[in-house]
Order: structure tokens, then C-alpha cells, then sequence
């Protein structure tokens, strides 16, 4: 028959095993010593074997059967530790899980900063997240796959969802310093750009099928992804728009070098919280919302990032800050 220890005698063993003694267990315990005996004998009888060497010394000593299940027995009281935490949450109303869709242009630091945040403050509640382009966000969200969403692009207005501005980014233009159009050294016009190639980010969503944002170039190269895009602008195939906070090291470093274009839309766009009407968050998803609420509300603004990389303006001698 196989063993069916309780959760009564894996506690008792864990706490002989870290106290050192019978009868440190049972003050720990506030049992009787002969109550902590009898409960480790009735243990050893249903694993059939010792977990404990009595003999020659007064402090029980660990067999090495008895090492081995003292990991499990710590395991299976951790899982149940967990359960406890979980189904006291669920009672005072918190979720067993947030599902968030956050868009490629939020600040990649402010997600981190956030997720880091939320994992501290929720540790027994699961995350599901999905990044994407432009409206794939709001297709996670409209579809009830996700709960809540973080991002830009809100393509088309749904009465079926709550939209919330809670921060702002921009798209900054830029090429590698080699590039031809970062070597012209004055500001760039649209005829300078049409006929090198831009890279551009085809979105998933069929919220935006059709439609172009910023696509100034004759000659366009589509990727599926803005990792993908920044990789292949880095390698010198091309220029590009990418999230300011997305290319700050490499504008730091001097790999990427951002260009005077002034026919690219490079003003402020507002960041939004979404989620259903009819789905309205928990207390983990209402504290993701205003966690980012926060952290984007301290996000520079596009005079605040130029001074913060000191970069130069092409064809401008001053720091861009000045």
C-alpha cells in the first residue's frame, strides 16, 4: 500500500528536523514530547522506513532516507503555504491572475520597474503578458484575452471599453552614423528620404490593416516586430522611427545618431490604460494601472531625453538641451 502521510505529520517532522530536538518540537508546537514521538513513529510506519537515528546520542540525527524527505516534506508544506495565501486572496476579492497586453512603446524601464513592483506586492497572483504593435494591444483587450492594456494607438474609439490617458512617448527618427542620411549634416527634407530605405513595423492587429503612420520612404522594408526593426536600423540596412526610450544606450554610445526630419511626426503621443467596460480590474490590475499612472507621469519629456543623452542635432553645434 502505498504511503498516505497527513500534513499534521510532515509539519511535526519538519519542525524535530530544524529544531534539533523532540522536545524543542514541542514547545515550538505546544504539544506533549510523547505527542511528537508517537506522530514521527506513525510516520516512519506509513513511509516504512526511519527518518531518524536514536541511538548513541540524546539530539535525533537524520537518516539519510530521512534527508532526502525532509525536502519533500518542506515542498509539499510550501505548496500548501502558497494555496492558503491564494485562497485568502480570492476571498478578499483579489485575482489568481492578471492578464496585461503592453505595447511596444511604453518605456521598456517603467515595465520593468512596474512588473518588479507588482511581483513583490502580489507574489501568489499569476501574470500573463503579451507585448505587440500598435492595435494589438486593443484586439487583446477588446477579445477578453487580456484584462487590462498599456499602450499607445488607440486606432478607433468602442464604447465597450474604458480608455484612460495615463503618460506620453515619441518616436524619434534616426540611422547609424554611417548612414548617407546622417552624413548630409543639415536638416533633412522629404526628397532626401524617399528613395532609402525605411523600416516599418507591420502590425498584426486588423485594427490598422491599410494604414501607415509616418512612412515617409518610396522604398519601404516591413518587419513583424520593433526588436526586429531596431536590430536591422543598428545593422545600417536602413532608417527608422523607434520609442526614445527604446534607443536611449544606443544614442548614449553613439550607435544610432537621430535625424533633423522635420516631415516625421516626432511630437508627443499619450500612453492609455483600456480595459472593458464590463470587466472591470481587481485589486492587483486597478494597482497595475495606476503603478504605470506613476512611473510614465515621471518620464521625460523630448527636451528632457535629448539633455539626458547629450546628443547633438545634426547640423547644430549646441547641445540639443540648450
Amino acid at each position: 500500500m502505498l504511503p498516505n502521510p497527513t500534513l499534521d505529520q510532515l509539519q511535526v517532522f519538519l519542525t524535530v528536523a530544524e529544531s534539533g530536538s523532540f522536545s524543542a518540537a514541542s514547545r515550538t508546537l505546544n504539544r506533549a514530547q510523547s505527542v511528537i514521538s508517537y506522530t514521527i513513529a506513525n510516520l516512519e510506519a506509513q513511509l516504512e522506513m526511519p527518518l531518524f537515528e536514536r541511538s548513541g546520542s540524546r539530539q535525533p540525527k537524520l537518516t539519510d532516507a530521512g534527508r532526502v524527505m525532509l525536502e519533500d516534506a518542506r515542498r509539499i508544506l510550501s505548496d500548501l503555504q502558497v494555496m492558503r495565501a491564494r485562497v485568502k486572496g480570492l476571498k478578499t476579492g483579489l485575482e489568481a491572475e492578471v492578464a496585461v497586453a503592453i505595447s511596444v512603446m511604453v518605456p521598456v524601464h517603467a515595465t520593468v520597474d512596474v512588473l518588479r513592483e507588482f511581483r513583490d506586492r502580489f507574489p501568489y497572483v499569476s501574470l500573463r503578458l503579451d507585448t505587440g504593435e500598435l492595435g494589438t494591444m486593443m484586439e487583446l483587450v477588446s477579445s477578453g484575452k487580456s484584462t487590462i492594456g498599456i499602450g499607445g494607438s488607440v486606432v478607433k474609439q468602442d464604447d465597450a471599453l474604458v480608455i484612460e490617458r495615463i503618460g506620453h512617448s515619441f518616436m524619434m527618427p534616426v540611422a547609424t552614423p554611417t548612414h548617407p542620411l546622417a552624413q548630409m549634416g543639415r536638416p533633412l527634407t522629404l526628397a532626401d528620404v524617399r528613395e532609402e530605405v525605411q523600416l516599418v513595423v507591420t502590425d498584426a492587429s486588423s485594427l490598422t490593416n491599410g494604414k501607415d503612420f509616418n512612412v515617409l520612404s518610396y522604398k519601404t522594408w516591413r518587419v513583424s516586430d520593433i526588436a526586429t526593426k531596431h536590430q536591422l536600423i543598428r545593422g545600417g540596412l536602413g532608417w527608422g522611427g523607434l520609442p526614445a526610450s527604446f534607443i536611449m544606450e544606443d544614442l548614449q554610445k553613439g550607435r544610432l545618431v537621430p535625424l533633423d526630419l522635420e516631415a516625421y511626426d516626432q511630437s508627443e503621443y499619450p500612453i492609455y490604460a483600456v480595459r472593458k467596460v464590463d470587466n472591470p480590474p481587481g485589486p492587483a490590475a486597478a494597482w497595475m494601472i495606476e503603478a504605470f499612472r506613476s512611473r510614465l507621469s515621471r518620464c521625460p519629456n523630448q527636451e528632457d531625453f535629448k539633455a539626458a543623452v547629450e546628443i547633438f542635432l545634426p547640423g547644430d553645434k549646441r547641445l540639443a538641451a540648450e
